[in-house]
């Protein structure tokens, strides 16, 4: 549910998703004051920025963007909605209806994120598309398992040019053997990613094409 302080016809309202899309699941660019995007964040968090005016929605429609407060774009998703895209989310509350924005700037916020990589099983399943690197089969988070390619046991360190996302049956067959020794094949040779595997898995989409407005360079060329 999101509040504002003063009463109000967005304290009056709490949001819930459509019954067919996952409209609460979809992720939101943040940029900060001058426009650099600093992080991505989820659906309720940025209608909570934008209900305290905190944040502005910047909309991009024919290669240009325009801004809004959350008054105003509630009246823009008004006229939007009479012809919806496919690639759009809404969600509605008791009183109105209202489309998710794809891209927020934050009013106050002036710094520029740390370049910094983490480690981590959420990015390094990103990096490896949820695929197993041993049997190149895609499985669900709940089905999958970090496998250090060179064994702990061996002097194998968790970084990413020895960690691969690997299949539960795949980790327990391998054992704490190399790939050689299990005669098992890495579908590719791991390695560090340049860029962040969440925010390339996510340009993947056609629905955050809007994104790359707002990403370096070199993501664009490597179209990602």
């Amino acid at each position: 549910m999101i509040r504002r302080q003063q009463p109000s016809v967005r304290s009056q309202s709490s949001f819930s998703s459509q019954p067919v899309r996952e409209s609460l699941g979809a992720s939101v660019l943040v940029l900060n004051r001058f426009y650099v995007a600093v992080h991505v964040a989820g659906v309720r968090r940025s209608m909570s920025l934008l209900c305290r005016d905190l944040a502005e929605v910047v909309h991009m429609e024919d290669g240009q963007f325009a801004n809004y407060d959350f008054d105003s774009w509630r009246l823009a998703s008004e006229l939007m909605s009479v012809e919806r895209h496919p690639d759009d989310d809404w969600i509605r509350s008791v009183k109105f209806e209202i489309q998710v924005p794809k891209i927020i700037r934050l009013l106050f916020y002036e710094r520029v994120p740390k370049q910094q990589l983490r480690f981590n099983r959420r990015n390094l399943f990103a990096r490896d598309g949820n695929c197993c690197q041993y049997c190149c089969r895609t499985f669900p988070h709940s089905q999958l398992s970090l496998d250090h390619v060179i064994p702990r046991s061996r002097g194998g360190q968790t970084t990413w040019e020895n960690v691969v996302c690997c299949c539960v049956n795949c980790n327990v067959k391998k054992g704490g053997r190399t790939p050689r020794e299990a005669r098992m094949k890495l579908a590719t040779n791991p390695v560090r990613p340049k860029y962040s595997p969440l925010l390339v898995s996510k340009l993947e989409n056609p629905k955050y094409e809007s994104w790359r407005t707002f990403l370096p360079a070199a993501m664009k060329v490597k179209n990602v």
